[in-house]
């Protein structure tokens, strides 16, 4: 299968969307990374507790590759509890206590508890300097380049920075281990009892999971949402939705407060809505499959056939407007066999390239024509040689040439003279043959003649 779209190249929407409220933000297809959607997109914007993601990239990857294991259990330090501020969100985990990896990354995760960031980062990394150091590292690996790590939980840091399009990456890139859509699908939670605390019942920051809640929205499935006095209100989050896939990154968003005291969290509330703009706006639009006819191709010396029809090699989908009729795309088929002037001779197997086509759209909003790309066009069905009729067309072709009729009259002329040589060689052997038995019979009578006298 094909699918053709433009990497960070936004699409653009019949109804636009109006009125965000935030400083930075992105709404992208998951498989291709096309942009639906984008505002100062590669604008730098405190990364919060979205770092977290990182974290979790980074835990997720140790476990994959059997460094360590979520029944790991991992006992408290205090050195995981140095730079945690009154202002840090944490879980109260005592210095002392042990509690298993997996739970460690519920509480980080779930539970926005930073010093459960720091004793992970100390447990895979060896200390949390070295972990940034790796999360940094990962970061340049997956083309982010435009983010920066200080610590693996997202407390305040002027240096610690990152932008809509490097979370979406980031994202895209978490949400590709199944351990991490578990836990980032996650909205309740809890931690049973350990050896200093009873039970911790979690609630996660993505409130779009709660389905009974007023920010409930049911095509997302997974996400983090992060508040601070310096980078305000964020979310990063997936949502799909008739075989579409989507990131939505919302940066720098507020909280609005109403005279009843409700309070509306607004990096929620926008998510959802880009969320569910994309999803009315744009779908999949199969321009091309594998079992359309789009030309045919001439075959000479075919048994039973005299042409072939073609058909795309792979499948062409694109993610457009809906609103887009489908008798805008336009084919163009470029048949080999007849641009290049050399006849199409059978044998001709199926799936045989013959040909190409190049989908192109002409866009009346802007004028201008966009190129789609090009796709081989294959024999549908085989068809075999007329072998009787290809020889009877061979043997015209050859006595149709000058050149070989000069060869067929030299070897008329030749066979003639063969002939004539054979036949002269026979009258004079006969001759040959007569004159011995004339001799022969003579020289009888003469014996007989001498006997008798």
């Amino acid at each position: 299968m094909v699918i053709i779209a433009a990497f960070c190249e936004p699409v653009k929407a019949a109804s636009p969307f109006r009125d965000l409220v935030a400083q930075c933000a992105l709404l992208a297809e998951v498989d291709t990374g096309t942009v639906l959607f984008e505002r100062n997109a590669n604008t730098p914007h405190p990364a919060d507790g979205l770092a977290k993601i990182m974290t979790m990239i980074i835990t997720i990857t140790a476990i994959e590759n059997g460094e360590t294991s979520l029944g790991d259990f991992i006992e408290m330090t205090e050195s995981a509890r140095a730079d945690i501020t009154s202002a840090s969100t944490t879980q109260n985990i005592k210095p002392g206590e042990e509690m298993t990896l997996s739970d460690l990354m519920y509480c980080a995760f779930v539970g926005s508890a930073n010093e459960a960031c720091n004793l992970i980062a100390e447990h895979i990394a060896g200390s949390v300097e070295d972990f940034v150091v790796m999360m940094n590292a990962r970061a340049k690996e997956l083309g982010c380049e435009s983010t920066n790590f200080t610590n693996p939980h997202g407390q305040y840091s002027e240096d610690q920075y990152s932008t809509a399009m490097d979370q979406f990456i980031i994202y895209r890139e978490a949400i590709s281990h199944p351990l991490f859509e578990d836990l980032s699908g996650t909205f309740r939670y809890t931690i049973e009892s350990t050896n200093k605390s009873d039970s911790r019942r979690l609630m996660g920051t993505n409130s779009l999971l709660n389905t009974s809640g007023k920010y409930s929205y049911r095509p997302c499935t997974s996400g983090l949402a992060s508040i601070t006095y310096e980078g305000g209100h964020s979310f990063v989050g997936f949502a799909e939705s008739d075989g579409l896939s989507l990131i939505v990154v919302v940066l720098g968003s507020d909280v609005v407060i109403f005279e009843d005291e409700s309070a509306e969290m607004r990096n929620l509330t926008e998510s959802a809505r880009l969320f569910a703009w994309g999803f009315s706006e744009f779908g999949w639009r199969t321009v091309l499959s594998q079992i359309d006819l789009v030309a045919k191709a001439q075959v000479e010396h075919g048994a039973g056939a005299d042409y072939v029809n073609l058909r795309p090699e792979s499948e062409i989908r694109l993610l457009i407007d809906k609103d887009i009729p489908i008798d805008d795309f336009k084919l163009d088929v470029d048949i080999f066999s007849e641009s290049g002037g050399t006849p199409l001779v059978a044998p001709v197997e199926a799936g045989e390239i013959l040909g190409e086509v190049t989908v192109t759209r002409y866009d009346r909003k802007t004028g201008k024509t966009i190129n789609y790309g090009t796709i081989r066009l294959v024999a549908n069905t085989g068809i075999e040689l007329h072998r009787l009729e290809f020889i009877r067309i061979r043997v015209s072709e050859l006595l149709s040439s000058r050149a070989a009729r000069i060869v067929i009259w030299a070897l008329v002329i030749l066979i003639a003279a063969y002939a004539a040589l054979v036949i002269r060689y026979n009258v004079i052997r006969v001759k040959r043959i007569q004159k011995i038995k004339e001799a022969k019979r003579k020289l009888v009578e003469e014996r007989q003649y001498d006997e008798w006298d």
